[in-house]
């Protein structure tokens, strides 16, 4: 079987950057300015109007970063672009990513504005990385948070089958990999299934039933070639009048025959899926088959699956796949890249800030790290503090915590109430990686277990509570210093 690594080794992503990435570094060459910087990946605003996301994609950046070099046929294309000079391209033959990255874990509960990943290293080579990691983050960062939010409506038991109408092979072989961090319990994607070890699922389309003369014939057929996982689609011509009477009589013969499926029933993709699976499930009880699966489609996602279950829909597994892995309603994570601050001549960093008139486009200024405070008692988030490196906190102190823009907004945190954890870890150290990478079904039970960290009410599909995401007291001073110093600057 081949590996993920081997797949990935195929594909030379070194260009798969803005042009005025390359054009801006060409400039700090030639001007002699390669000083140590500090960019910050976050987003603004959670996606579909939730309280959370789920970050993911981590393991694809330090592949890229990992394989990250210009081969002879990118210097000789970017050569006959005519926007580079030779002692550049001399100089990007030779390139390697030299800084450090830091990250927080993929599977993790995010907010916005804080950090997601964080990039240390020269500036020459902070530049060059900034769009294909912003590509590989906010996808799959976007489609694990879509993911999260249909499991939750649905209860678990959802299933990925949005190949087909992913935005290109890419997007529907990793979106399966961050819904299945999220918490399906397996996709359609074969590709996906090999590249990432996950668990593929599927059954039978519409054509297989119509590729016989009779209902009955195709579900024998299939029956005979997938006795422990004989999933028959029901809804061709009639479901309830011929093909869940038929799926009994099929499982009738299995049972006569001494078969015993580790896993059977039906699926539905077409109809009122509340009322016909009701009346399947009566159908199928009353032939004795309690334990029969329903399976359904059609169009599915978070909202719909949560007024099918109000209404008493019978469904016990679901397939979600067009809704899901384009993230219909929400299309774009919005993550971003900003400079953050700059080192100085005495080996310190100089905070640098990005100022606005949109008041959410204001950057969190200088060398950064995330606090995560949790109740002690429930081990439910209370709430995260962006703040300075070095700062520290002592779960056996007191701790007041603020909203950074209504500041009379304030939560006192007793002493032993919480505990703390820093959610940034060193993912590559002078350019060598220091991490390992979990698998994908271990990055999913990490996930689950974040995902209990939330309260309810941030759970919940409308109107949900939003997390305290709040400055430590140096930062919001050192914020709102640069903030009054432009305006100065202005003022004179």
């Amino acid at each position: 079987m081949a590996r993920k690594e081997e797949i990935m080794s195929r594909y030379n992503l070194t260009l798969l950057t803005d042009l005025y990435e390359l054009t801006m570094m060409q400039g700090y060459y030639e001007n002699s300015s390669n000083e140590t910087v500090v960019f910050d990946v976050f987003y603004r605003n959670n996606p579909s109007g939730g309280a959370y996301a789920i970050t993911a994609g981590l393991e694809q950046v330090i592949d890229y970063i990992k394989n990250l070099s210009f081969d002879q046929e990118d210097i000789d294309y970017l050569k006959s672009t005519g926007f580079f000079h030779d002692a550049f391209l001399n100089y990007l033959s030779s390139f390697r990513f030299s800084g450090d990255i830091y990250a927080i874990p993929e599977g993790t509960v995010v907010f916005p504005k804080e950090p997601l990943l964080k990039v240390v290293a020269p500036i020459i080579e902070a530049q060059l990385i900034e769009t294909a990691i912003l590509n590989i983050i906010n996808h799959q960062s976007l489609i694990a948070t879509k993911a999260s939010r249909v499991v939750y409506a649905a209860g678990g038991g959802v299933m990925e089958f949005g190949l087909r109408r992913a935005q290109g092979p890419d997007a529907g072989t990793y979106g399966a990999r961050a819904a299945v961090i999220a918490g399906c319990v397996g996709t359609s994607n074969v590709l996906a299934g090999k590249m990432f070890d996950i668990p593929i699922k599927g059954t039978h389309a519409h054509s297989w039933i119509m590729s016989f003369k009779t209902e009955l014939e195709a579900f024998r057929n299939y029956a005979r070639l997938y006795p422990d996982n004989c999933l028959l689609l029901v809804d061709t011509y009639d479901t309830l009048k011929s093909g869940v009477p038929h799926a009994i009589q099929v499982f009738d013969e299995m049972k006569a025959a001494g078969i015993t499926p580790k896993l059977y029933g039906i699926r539905l993709d077409s109809g009122d899926l509340a009322y016909l699976s009701k009346k399947a499930r009566k159908m199928l009880d009353a032939a004795g088959y309690t334990d029969a699966v329903i399976s359904a489609s059609s169009d599915l996602d978070e909202y719909l699956i949560e007024s099918l279950k109000s209404q008493g829909a019978q469904i016990t597994s679901w397939g979600v796949g067009t809704n899901l892995i384009t993230s219909k309603d929400c299309p774009a994570f919005g993550g971003v890249y900003k400079l953050a601050a700059v080192e100085g001549p005495d080996g310190s960093f100089i905070p640098k800030i990005k100022v606005s008139e949109n008041i959410e486009k204001v950057t969190n200024p200088g060398n950064k790290t995330i606090f995560r405070l949790y109740d002690k008692v429930t081990g439910k988030i209370r709430g995260d503090l962006i703040s300075l490196v070095g700062e520290s906190y002592d779960s056996g102190n007191s701790l007041i915590i603020f909203d950074p823009i209504a500041t009379w907004k304030r939560t006192y945190l007793e002493a032993d109430s919480y505990t703390v954890r820093e959610l940034l870890v060193p993912v590559f150290k002078n350019g060598e990686c220091v991490y390992t990478t979990p698998s994908v079904m271990e990055i999913q039970a990490y996930c689950m277990k974040e995902l209990e960290t939330l309260w309810d009410e941030s759970r919940r599909l409308a109107n949900p509570q939003t997390v305290y995401v709040d400055l430590s007291k140096p930062l919001w001073e050192l914020k709102n210093q640069l903030l009054d110093n432009i305006h100065n600057f202005k003022d004179n």
